[in-house]
């Protein structure tokens, strides 16, 4: 792995600050309820299994991601966009769950690999094992024919030797920093991807490497906001930062880390900003609303839509009550009426 040598700017000073403020304020203000944590972690999953594998090319709307993702242990997916959700889906929530207990090491990225490719047959022979094939980054017009290739990644000979490196450097560096760890982090995501390991599927895995190695170094609000919604919103600044540093590295220079770590930690303060937007919200609900209404809000922002009934299963409450707290969210402009009678339900405005 090449030496770090990084010239910090002062934005990027500026940003890492910023960031380890909220990271540190994280414990006081995380004073929701745990259902509602829980719900908040819900929909950034959802968007960041469809922003991830819409990067790469997947066409499932977060809704749709949600419809499969519920009938997520059906085990069979009839098109390439549903086994890639699934799969990212299913490593999501391995590292949620266990990333206090996952080392970071080449066997456990590896085993993600596999893990985020399973429920694709074509990808059967390649899961979990470094690239046997070049594996080049190319350009594609709108009918799939290449345009050329946009960066030449490492060869499958030296593949390993430089996954070793990168993964043992990488690893040792946030048990005793020599580097910020953000810093230790963001070299890391454009290091990967310009080595690109493995022969399909090291865009969505370096985004959920990034997950694993921020929960590691302390940033445990991560789950609550979607990293991959705000690269999806950027994709033209994500390629066009990665290819910038990309083309300074193996050169005979020092490599240029400035223009992917300033767009790295750009993303990172969206996505912390993002989640102190929602914990603000969820607060001048929780003060001014009653907690039924409350409720019916979260259940609409978890489902998409809501109905008397569905609510009165989730809460228990009387219809009467319900119907009640559904009017005057109408009425406030909180949720938007569709339909007539029985047919009747409710969305966000």
């Amino acid at each position: 792995m090449t030496n770090i040598d990084i010239p910090i700017g002062q934005e990027l000073v500026l940003l890492i600050a910023e960031i380890d403020e909220f990271k540190g304020k994280w414990r006081a203000l995380n004073t929701l309820a745990p259902d509602r944590l829980a719900a908040l972690r819900k929909i950034a999953t959802i968007e960041s299994v469809g922003s991830s594998t819409r990067i790469e090319g997947a066409r499932l709307t977060d809704r749709q991601v949600q419809a499969l993702l519920a009938n997520v242990g059906k085990q069979s997916f009839t098109s390439r966009d549903e086994q890639e959700v699934a799969g990212y889906a299913a490593v999501m929530d391995a590292i949620f769950v266990s990333w206090e207990s996952i080392p970071f090491s080449e066997n456990y990225i590896k085993q993600f690999h596999k893990m985020l490719l399973k429920y694709s047959p074509k990808d059967e022979r390649h899961r979990g094992k470094y690239k046997k094939f070049e594996n080049s980054v190319q350009a594609f017009d709108v009918d799939g024919n290449s345009l050329g290739i946009v960066f030449e990644t490492t060869s499958p000979f030296y593949t390993p030797r430089q996954m070793s490196e990168i993964v043992t450097q990488t690893a040792d560096r946030l048990i005793s920093p020599t580097i910020h760890p953000l810093l230790t982090i963001g070299i890391f995501v454009v290091t990967f991807l310009a080595i690109h390991p493995f022969q399909d599927g090291n865009g969505r895995l370096s985004r959920i490497l990034t997950t694993l190695l921020l929960l590691k170094a302390g940033y445990s609000y991560v789950p609550y906001s979607s990293l991959e919604s705000i690269i999806e919103e950027s994709k033209e600044g994500y390629y066009l930062a990665l290819r910038q540093t990309q083309g300074t590295i193996g050169s005979d220079r020092s490599p240029n880390w400035e223009p992917w770590l300033l767009f790295f930690f750009r993303v990172l303060q969206r996505q912390k900003n993002r989640l102190q937007t929602k914990l603000d919200n969820e607060r001048i609900m929780a003060s001014t609303l009653p907690l039924l209404s409350v409720r019916i809000l979260e259940l609409a922002k978890e489902h998409g839509r809501v109905t008397t009934q569905s609510i009165e299963q989730a809460t228990g409450e009387s219809r009467s009550t319900i119907k009640a707290r559904l009017k005057q969210l109408t009425l406030d402009r909180l949720l938007i009426r569709y339909g007539n009678g029985r047919s009747t339900w409710y969305g966000l405005s």
